[in-house]
């Protein structure tokens, strides 16, 4: 039975706070009106379930399912109008890449800028001697 010795008779249920307890408190969205409760009363009979959604597992409940709704069908006239897109020039088409050695580039250029001076300096004085060993030559020989 899980009553662990207890019986029906002494088994007390706790009390939980709803309508019944404090009916002012209870939500308006829960209370049915009066005047509801008349009618269903006239009619003798109680407001049947319609289901939309939900397929309810109780068999007396699946009666109440509602067939799927069909909808008309919706023809876009934007979509109509525009049934070809326009042709759209890709804007990075025209775009080069970088050469791929362009910081390095960057990076040595303060070293390549002393190294040609120092190349020019060289050769100037490489002329600069050539010119005196001509000179000297034309000497001696005069």
């Amino acid at each position: 039975n899980g009553t662990h010795g207890a019986t029906d008779e002494h088994v007390e249920q706790p009390a939980l706070p709803g309508p019944q307890d404090a009916p002012d408190e209870a939500s308006k969205g829960n209370v049915i009106s009066t005047e509801e409760v008349e009618e269903v009363e006239d009619d003798g009979e109680l407001p049947a379930m319609k289901f939309r959604n939900y397929l309810p597992h109780d068999e007396q409940l699946r009666g109440g399912k509602l067939a799927p709704v069909s909808l008309p069908k919706f023809e876009d006239p934007i979509s109509a109008e525009t049934a070809e897109p326009p042709q759209v020039e890709n804007p990075f088409g025209n775009i080069a890449p970088k050469n791929p050695n362009w910081d390095l580039k960057r990076d040595v250029q303060k070293r390549t800028d002393k190294l040609e001076k120092r190349t020019q300096k060289a050769l100037a004085e490489i002329a600069f001697e050539q010119q005196r060993e001509k000179e000297a030559l034309e000497e001696t020989q005069d």
